[in-house]
C-alpha cells in the first residue's frame, strides 16, 4: 500500500522559486509561471510506478526525482495548469486516496533573525550555494517542516506575498528547510504567508 505523505499543487512558480528549483532539477527545467505537483510517498520506490503513471497518462514534465530510504518524491510540471490537475487526480485514483488524506504538515521550527551580521551572512553565503546571498543588516526568516515537501509551497507563497530574496529550500529528507531574507517588514509579511500556507497548502 503507497502511503501519500505530502500532496501539493503550485499554479505559478515564482521567479525565484522556479529558478532554485532548476539548479537542483535532474529533469525537464521548470521556469516561471508553470503549474506544479510536488508528490511525497512511502515506500520511496512507489514513486516510480507514479511517475510512469503521470507521464504516459498527461503532457506533464518530469523535473525532479528523489528515492531515499523511506520516502519517494516526484515534481511534474507544465504550463497548462489543467494538464498538472489531470495528473494529479489520476495519481490519486491509482492510489485510491484522496489530497485530504496526505499527512498533516507540521511546523518543526520557525524563527526570525533580525539585523543579520556580516559574519554570520558570510557563513550562510558559503554553505548555501544554490540560491541568493543574504546581506548584513537584513532580516532573515528560516522554517523547517515535517514532511519535507509542504517547503516548496510555503517558499512559493512567501515570494508572492513579499520582497524577499530566497536564500535555500530544501524538499527532500525528513524535513523540509527554507531561508528567506530581506527587509524587516517584508520579512515578517513573508513569514506570515508561508505559515498560513503550510496549514492549508494548496490541492487544485
Amino acid at each position: 500500500m503507497i502511503s501519500l505523505r505530502t500532496y501539493v499543487y503550485i499554479d505559478a512558480l515564482q521567479p525565484q522559486l522556479a529558478a532554485y528549483m532548476a539548479t537542483v532539477s535532474q529533469g525537464f527545467l521548470p521556469v516561471p509561471g508553470d503549474a506544479c505537483l510536488w508528490v511525497e510517498v512511502s515506500p520511496g520506490m512507489a514513486v516510480h510506478r507514479l511517475t510512469d503513471i503521470a507521464l504516459k497518462a498527461t503532457r506533464v514534465h518530469l523535473a525532479q526525482q528523489v528515492v531515499e530510504r523511506a520516502y519517494g518524491s516526484m515534481v511534474i510540471h507544465q504550463r497548462d495548469q489543467s494538464d498538472v490537475r489531470e495528473a494529479g487526480n489520476i495519481l490519486l485514483s491509482r492510489m485510491q486516496t484522496t489530497a485530504q488524506d496526505r499527512q498533516i504538515c507540521r511546523v518543526m521550527y520557525q524563527e526570525t533573525i533580525r539585523g543579520m551580521t556580516p559574519d554570520h551572512c558570510v557563513l550562510i553565503n558559503r554553505q548555501d550555494r544554490r540560491g541568493s546571498m543574504i546581506l548584513p543588516g537584513q532580516s532573515m526568516f528560516i522554517l523547517e517542516t515535517e514532511p519535507a515537501g509542504y517547503i516548496i509551497y510555503a517558499a512559493n507563497q512567501a515570494e508572492k506575498a513579499a520582497n524577499i530574496t530566497l536564500i535555500d529550500v530544501r524538499a527532500v529528507g525528513a524535513f523540509g528547510r527554507m531561508v528567506l531574507a530581506g527587509r524587516e517588514g517584508d520579512i515578517d509579511e513573508a513569514a506570515g504567508a508561508a505559515i498560513a500556507a503550510i496549514q492549508n497548502p494548496a490541492v487544485t
